[in-house]
């Protein structure tokens, strides 16, 4: 290969690096799920004993590579009055290599469906990969 061959080669390699975008990503927690309920038996109980608040401890963004499998558009409140409108950021459900889930609210502009994506240590979402 030439010297004019390397060097243009090089400069390839080091254009499709600096395409990839890294963006903030934060923890989102699961969409929820509404299930109908069917009327309760009518049961005699004791008094109820008091019971302990247990807090949730903080989620945070799990690092490592993954694949999308759904984006969700967030709405943005713009006034006091209830009106929102639309927002960039999305909310992403990506499935992670060592099977488990992960949601995370992000800038998605250029993330699809399918396209795989990592996280870092530092909390931002890196794509493409």
């Amino acid at each position: 290969m030439s010297k004019f061959g390397f060097a243009v080669s090089a400069i390839a390699v080091a254009f499709l690096a600096a395409c990839a975008s890294e963006q903030p990503a934060t923890p989102a927690p699961a969409p929820v799920v509404v299930v109908p309920q069917q009327a309760p038996a009518p049961v005699a109980t004791a008094p109820a004993a008091p019971t302990a608040v247990v807090v949730a401890p903080p989620v945070s963004i799990k690092p490592g590579y993954g694949r999308v499998e759904t984006i969700t558009a967030l709405p943005t409140t713009t006034s006091g009055a209830g009106t929102t409108a639309a927002s960039d950021m999305r909310r992403l459900g990506v499935r992670m290599e060592d099977g488990t889930f992960q949601y995370v609210d992000a800038p998605a502009g250029s993330i699809k469906v399918g396209d795989r994506v990592q996280f870092t240590p530092e909390g931002y979402i890196r794509h493409p990969v």
